[in-house]
């Protein structure tokens, strides 16, 4: 299919990008009916919508195959959510306008603004930005906005997660009424609708192909590491599959590190981003990737937002993204505008189910693999070896003289022995793997020989749930639970088997009755991921462990509410509880209870002729009469000692007397 008609000059340019079909999105801006008219168009990353949305602005200010005018101000205004979405866009505008003669202007964060004004005021036809330095562009008065034909918002979703709403908002009110306004966006939430609603003027909808159609061209593939082979996977993967450039995702800068650090002491040409760089690095870092200086990117979801590298044939995932979403955007990187790519999620054996639900959430079929082993690294080493001699260009007459030198010197088998031994030097080493263990996709476990699958309109968002699923589909399509197989539950959708012999009558009945909330409609199977039903746990013994029946603890019958709790203090019980069991005793009472227990103590007065030292705890075992000691209440010392004089020259609570205690009741009774 060739492009629809549009600018001699914009198809020359194609035509020397190769550019000889176009993309679904492409297609559609070029439509009669979208001629002129404002767009908003739902198309996934990677789907070609840069070029398009450059062709459909086309018409509002070129002419046949006059190249353009200088203009003092901007006649087109392309706003996208992050620097290096806009700095990409820039790129491709200026070889797709390459024959117009068009200036295209970037204004970013991160870039020094006053370049930006002076470029701004010297007059250009595009300006390409992020909506903060835009507004601010605005407010200063250095971006005059009264001659714009179109505005285009390219990501308008991501714009608005970001928190740009506002500054949208005020660049969208600053334009000309009269404007045309192309809205760009992967999905349709009900912000971007409205947003539509009220800057847009009738607009035309387009929906172009969907997250399977744009990511046809990329190859996903599971692989099986053990959790300390991250690192040694990534190697192997590298050094087999050769690809210009590689994209390695992490979840964290910390581990961007680490890995960036350890693919560069194994003699990889690697960079790295992350949001801690300055714009400048990353600018550095993208155009060593773009000139070869580089193979490998490691960077985390933020900083490789809007990365387009025209060679990057290869992603790896060396952390496992939090959601589908993510997981396609990451594989978007490659395989865009019908190149191949190949996409690797590296699985450790605790997040073997959290890759089949990611792969299951987006549908997506990927080959569960294991990583390249050294020895097959090795092959494809000596495969390439020959290729390249053999496919190698032929030499001058001085590479000939220096041949036949070297044949007078040494045997053929020795040059050709150095010319392996020169290659393999300059290569990494391969590195040994641990076996994982782990098993291959795990296919549905239903028990049933023949079955078919059923979709129901319940998923994960619903709470949805195999203890009252199961009761629900045997009511809706009049069965048993042993007629049931396997159950997987996704996001927004429940899958699960019939057995064969009574699917046709369950599909019939559930036909008649899912017109409600709950929807039942037969399905293909599913790719992978969901929740297998699981058989209840057996019952734990069978035995049924006394608890109490009320709030306070007491239970019916004669066991009291405090039997069976530890004894506090060593404290003796009887058979039915005193009034004052339970509470810590001092001193060690007798079976009756002291007429002073419980009392206050330190000084405190008693009744009777108790001391009013008495129930005091004894320090270090010291001796008391029946007179107060010498040195009661007298201040201690910081180590515990109490002041006053030494008896004997030795403390008074130095020696313990024997019988202590049984002179001490002896001394009460008579007392009391």
């Amino acid at each position: 299919m060739a492009f629809p008609p549009t600018s001699p000059l914009l198809a020359r340019a194609l035509t020397e990008r190769d550019y000889n079909e176009p993309t679904e999105v492409q297609s559609a801006v070029l439509t009669p009916e979208a001629a002129g008219r404002d767009l908003l168009v739902s198309a996934q990353t990677g789907s070609g919508k840069t070029v398009a949305f450059g062709l459909a602005i086309a018409a509002d200010f070129l002419e046949d195959d006059k190249p353009l005018e200088r203009s003092p101000d901007p006649l087109a205004l392309i706003v996208a959510p992050t620097r290096e979405l806009a700095l990409q866009v820039q790129r491709e505008l200026e070889w797709l306008y390459a024959h117009t003669g068009a200036k295209i202007v970037a204004c970013v964060g991160g870039m020094d603004p006053r370049a930006e004004r002076r470029e701004l005021n010297f007059g250009c036809h595009f300006v390409v930005g992020t909506p903060g330095r835009l507004r601010d562009h605005l407010e200063r008065g250095s971006l005059r906005v009264g001659a714009l034909k179109a505005v285009v918002l390219d990501e308008a979703d991501e714009m608005l997660d970001l928190g740009f709403r506002e500054d949208l908002q005020f660049i969208l009110e600053a334009t000309p009424k009269e404007r045309r306004t192309l809205l760009f966006s992967a999905t349709l939430p009900p912000d971007i609708v409205n947003l539509a609603k009220r800057y847009q003027n009738d607009a035309f909808r387009i929906k172009a192909a969907g997250a399977a159609r744009a990511h046809a061209d990329i190859e996903y593939r599971a692989m099986r590491i053990a959790a300390q082979d991250g690192v040694h996977a990534i190697v192997n993967i590298v050094r087999f599959i050769d690809s210009p450039a590689t994209l390695v995702f992490c979840n964290t800068r910390d581990h961007v590190r680490h890995l960036h650090a350890a693919m560069v002491e194994r003699g990889f040409s690697a960079v790295s981003l992350s949001g801690e760089f300055s714009q400048e690095e990353r600018n550095h870092a993208l155009q060593a990737l773009r000139d070869g200086r580089a193979r490998i990117c490691v960077a985390t979801d933020v900083a490789a937002r809007g990365i387009d590298l025209p060679n990057l044939n290869l992603v790896i995932h060396a952390d496992l993204p939090n959601d589908a979403e993510t997981l396609q955007h990451r594989s978007g990187r490659t395989g865009r505008a019908g190149r191949k790519g190949v996409s690797i999620l590296l699985v450790t054996p605790p997040h073997h189910r959290k890759a089949e639900r990611l792969l299951g959430t987006a549908q997506i079929k990927a080959s569960w693999v294991n990583p390249p082993t050294p020895d097959a690294i090795r092959k494809i080493d000596n495969e390439r070896l020959l290729e390249g001699v053999l496919t190698a260009e032929a030499g001058d007459a001085e590479d000939f003289a220096l041949g036949k030198k070297l044949l007078t010197e040494r045997s053929p088998e020795d040059i050709a022995a150095a010319l392996v031994r020169i290659y393999r030097s300059r290569l990494p080493a391969p590195e040994d793997l641990m076996d994982t263990g782990m098993p291959g996709p795990r296919e549905p476990r239903s028990g049933l020989a023949e079955a078919v699958w059923f979709r129901l309109n319940v998923g994960r968002e619903r709470k949805a749930d195999p203890k009252w699923l199961i009761p629900e589909i045997c009511r809706q399509g009049d069965i048993t639970k042993r007629e049931i197989g396997a159950i997987r539950i996704f996001d927004e959708e429940t899958k699960f088997e019939i057995e064969a012999v009574a699917a046709e009558k369950f599909a019939k009945r559930v036909a008649k009755l899912s017109k409600g909330d709950i929807q039942i409609t037969p399905t293909d199977p599913p790719i992978g991921g969901g929740h297998v039903r699981r058989p209840p746990p057996k019952d734990f013994g069978g035995k049924k462990h006394w608890k109490p029946k009320r709030e306070d603890g007491d239970a019916a019958g004669e066991k009291p509410r405090w039997a069976g709790k530890p004894k506090p203090h060593g404290g003796e019980r009887s058979g039915e509880k005193p009034h004052w069991a339970g509470k810590p005793k001092s001193h060690e009472s007798s079976g009756d209870k002291p007429h002073w227990a419980g009392k206050k103590a330190h000084g405190g007065e008693s009744k009777g002729d108790k001391p009013h030292w008495a129930g005091k705890p004894k320090s270090h075992g010291s001796e008391r009469s029946s007179e107060k000691p010498h040195w009661a209440g007298k201040p201690k010392s910081q180590g515990g000692e109490p002041a006053g004089e030494k008896a004997h020259g030795k403390p008074a609570f130095s020696k313990k007397p024997e019988g202590f205690r049984q002179k001490m009741k002896k001394k009460y009774k008579r007392e009391g």
